[in-house]
């Protein structure tokens, strides 16, 4: 017992081709838009300047509610360590905080001398 099958279109397609209809003409309404509504056309004349910082070194720890605590430390340097378990974890944001003092990127020999 099978049900009769259901075309996917109601509607019958034409049996004489049609040509296409042209759109409807637009209205005016204000001025040019840009790209979108809410973009400026234009670059701003200020952009924002850097302070000449940027990130060399990062340590991302994940410890879930009731799961094992997990740890990465990477730096620029090539340095990349990572730990898992409570302790170790630990362990690695101790080194990672020491890595600071003698990473290669981060002391300079001007800054050895002057200190």
């Amino acid at each position: 017992m099978t049900s009769p099958r259901v075309p996917k279109s109601l509607t019958a397609p034409p049996t004489v081709p049609r040509a296409a209809q042209p759109a409807a003409p637009r209205t005016a309404e204000g001025e040019p838009k840009g790209v979108a509504e809410g973009v400026p056309i234009a670059v701003r004349p200020n952009p924002p300047r850097s302070e000449g910082r940027y990130p060399i070194a990062w340590l991302h720890i994940t410890a879930p509610r009731g799961a094992t605590p997990t740890a990465t430390s990477k730096c620029a340097c090539g340095r990349d360590r990572s730990a898992v378990g409570r302790t170790r974890v630990l362990a690695l944001i101790d080194d990672h905080t020491a890595h600071r003092d003698t990473c290669p990127l981060r002391t300079t020999s001007e800054g050895r001398a002057a200190a």
